[in-house]
């Protein structure tokens, strides 16, 4: 057998770059695989489907894995173990980025379980390879014979300095006012998530059509791809078993049923309990006119039925009346109550309710040492802005063993920090937001972003204005008709078309997650969607300012202060010490924590201490020695020692050379009949020596001088007359006789 022939498709980023895909070399016994290369980044993908599905299996199982290979980036991993382990959280959110991208695309009634695996093999320090691993998912499946409904696409498009770019760098990322991921078929938007500062619900339309019209050309070279393999036919699968009878007798008992519990205007409790009682009421009539057995026959269907005629008689309700489930109209907002300081000992906190939605948020100020360490694949870096989403089982009503976070949670947080941190102003804490959701009935990611931005202005950190999240819901039909919900429900969500989460301030957007269910979203209805959320947005904030509206000026009193200073980087080492004895010697002397963090020819110094005074201490420790003196200025010292040719006089942390000539206009014999050790004289820098540091010190020019005099000059100081005046008496005990 010899070597395997690769087949490969290409196309070009609208920049000019080229991006390779290629298949039929790597894992020739997955269903399919592939490797898309751009520049020196490499990420390899397998995907598996069984063929067998399990018994009675009711949902999709499909599994979706990224992760970054540490020899990808030359790089050993920092564990115990020195090798990958389990995934990072931003492996996670590429995870969920591809899975949300392609689980709708699979065909009805398909429950085999599916896993797609994806690598980053070869790894460009500049080259995002978030943005490519939904290509890569979707070519593995094109190549294969799985029935996927695509190709998809994702891609990332950003505003930098004012243009769009497709797919950019991490350099031209980091001057991106808006940066957004968006998936799609080649006729239709699936999913849209990202950030920006502020921008105008117009800028976000753009970018997603920029990003949709990259997206058909990475379609059309999936599509060569699969012509060249011959993968364009698709493995059969059998039909999901369907049975009219049963379809019939659902809508028969249950239409009214449905539509009258619907109407209701019930709680969530109370509509679920209706709901069961509608099931109840099918149980019953069924077996009294059909017999038990016949019930018993047909139970892989009644559920699944009633669950699709609920779904129908729900979403032509609000069709028709544009009443919902709660009973309010399309843009009505739910009551909102909030409550800041809630929790005492806690740096700041805050409550936030909508409906039947409630999280209890907590935020917590530390010092550098408290920074996240992410180590990943491409780089080890520090976060010192952390939020953590927590859901519990009981609020839902349900018992749920209490494990790590899951991926939603991961994905939660991720959209709620990221909204924040847009205004976020910069500030020497570490901060840390947990987000504890008591309640949930729609989108407790939303209550997270209001509660947390109500938190930290509790606990006085700045922020540019405060924000809040809104989830968006559509309902749509055969007929063209269209509902835009405002503040969806969780039933709402489930039996709609699109879950549109939108975050931001006053003046524009800071966040966005979007997927849509259905085919088709006009860009005219999104843009409905948009403005509503925009509308929506403006209510709950203020509503939230009925609480609070702007940041403390003060942090509480028990919350660390942290003082920060920015020093030359050649006092880096003073402040240090030899082996941190310096440093060190400052924290045991006062209290405080010290860091230094070096940013170009800066050092950053922070000092934190919940007792100012120990703050203080720190500062002038630290002040004494990054001080410059400045000639010509008048500093009060001490005198340190006294040597034959004058003192050395200490002040703010420096010494220099007070020499005898410099004393006095008076002659000086003596220097200890003037100065003693432990004095506190003034002294006026005369002289420093940039190179040596030296300094020439004078407490003569602090004096008026003698009338009518000028000066000797000497080693010995004094003074003498002009030229024809009386010659001073006595005689020099060094030099003898005085000679004129």
């Amino acid at each position: 057998m010899g070597n395997p022939v690769a087949v490969t498709s290409s196309f070009n980023l609208p920049d000019g770059r080229e991006v390779i895909i290629e298949t039929g070399k790597l894992a020739t016994q997955a269903d399919g695989s592939v490797v898309v290369r751009l520049g020196n980044t490499m990420l390899f993908c397998s995907v598996v489907s069984s063929r067998e599905m399990r018994a009675d299996q009711s949902f999709f199982p499909l599994s979706v894995d990224y992760q970054e290979k540490f020899a990808s980036a030359g790089r050993i991993p920092g564990n115990f173990f020195r090798r990958e382990a389990r995934i990072s959280d931003y492996e996670i959110l590429i995870c969920r980025l591809v899975d949300r991208a392609i689980r709708p695309l699979f065909p009805d009634g398909y429950l085999y379980d599916t896993q797609v695996i994806i690598n980053l093999i070869s790894a460009d320090k500049d080259t995002p390879p978030d943005a490519l691993a939904a290509l890569a998912a979707s070519a593995a499946f094109a190549v294969s014979d799985i029935p996927f409904q695509g190709p998809i696409s994702e891609v990332r498009v950003a505003r930098i300095d004012g243009a769009y770019q497709v797919n950019p760098s991490y350099s031209d990322l980091e001057r991106a006012d808006l940066n957004i991921i968006v998936a799609a078929t080649h006729s239709d938007v699936t999913m849209v998530e990202g950030e920006a500062n502020e921008c105008a619900e117009a800028d976000l339309v753009e970018a997603i059509k920029i990003g949709h019209e990259a997206i058909k050309v990475q379609i059309a070279a999936q599509l060569v791809l699969a012509e060249k393999v011959g993968a364009t036919t698709k493995r059969e699968m059998a039909p999901p078993a369907e049975d009219n009878e049963v379809k019939e007798l659902v809508a028969q008992i249950c239409s009214d049923a449905i539509l009258k519990v619907a109407q209701g205007k019930l709680d969530k409790n109370e509509r679920k309990a209706g709901f069961k009682a509608v099931s109840a009421l099918l149980e019953e009539k069924v077996k009294a006119e059909k017999g038990d057995e016949y019930y018993a026959e047909k139970k892989p269907f009644w559920g699944k039925y009633l669950d699709k005629l609920k779904k129908k008689v729900i979403r032509q309700m609000v069709l028709d009346s544009g009443i919902r489930l709660d009973g309010r109209d399309l843009r009505q907002v739910r009551p909102i109550w909030t409550e800041i300081d809630y929790l005492p000992s806690t740096h700041g906190s805050a409550i936030f309710n909508r409906g039947e939605t409630q999280a209890l948020t907590s935020v917590t100020l530390g010092t550098k040492t408290d920074e996240m360490m992410l180590d990943t694949a491409l780089e080890l870096s520090f976060e010192k802005f952390i939020l953590h989403y927590n859901f519990p089982g009981f609020s839902v009503g349900e018992v749920k063993p209490m494990r790590g976070p899951g991926r939603r949670e991961v994905g939660h947080a991720n959209l709620a920090a990221r909204s924040i941190r847009k205004v976020l102003l910069e500030t020497p804490y570490t901060i840390r937001i947990v987000s504890d959701i008591l309640e949930s009935n729609g989108s407790s990611s939303m209550a997270t972003v209001c509660a947390g931005s109500l938190a930290l202005m509790d606990a006085g950190v700045p922020l540019k204005a405060p924000v809040a999240g809104i989830a968006m819901g559509m309902i749509a039909d055969e007929n063209g008709r269209v509902a835009i919900l405002s503040d969806i429900l969780g039933d709402e969500d489930a039996l709609g078309d699109m879950d549109f989460k939108l975050t931001g301030t006053e003046k524009g957007i800071t966040g966005c997650q979007m997927d849509i269910k259905v085919d088709g979203l006009p860009y005219d209805k999104l843009t409905q969607a948009l403005e509503q959320a925009r509308e929506g947005r403006i209510h709950i904030l203020n509503e939230m300012a009925k609480s609070i509206s702007t940041h403390r000026e003060d942090y509480k009193p028990h919350a660390p202060r942290i003082m920060e200073i920015r020093v030359d980087r050649s006092f880096i080492g003073g402040i240090i010490g030899p082996g941190g004895s310096i440093i060190q010697n400052m924290q045991r002397q006062t209290g405080a924590v010290i860091n230094i963090e070096e940013v170009g020819e800066e050092g950053i110094v922070t000092i934190a201490s919940p007792n100012k005074e120990s703050i203080d201490a720190a500062m002038a420790m630290i002040k004494q020695i990054i001080f410059v003196p400045t000639e010509g200025e008048i500093y009060e010292g001490v005198v340190r020692e006294i040597v034959e040719f004058g003192a050395f006089i200490d002040f703010k942390g420096k010494s220099g050379l007070l020499h005898v000539s410099e004393i006095s206009y008076q002659r000086v014999g003596n220097v200890e009949d003037v100065l003693k050790v432990g004095q506190t004289v003034n002294v006026k820098l005369l002289e420093l020596d940039k190179k040596t540091g030296k300094m020439r010190l004078s407490m003569k020019a602090l004096e008026p001088r003698p009338e009518g005099m000028e000066d000797r000059g000497d080693d010995r100081g004094g003074f003498r007359r002009p030229p024809g005046g009386r010659p001073p008496q006595g005689r020099d005990r060094d030099r003898g006789p005085r000679r004129y």
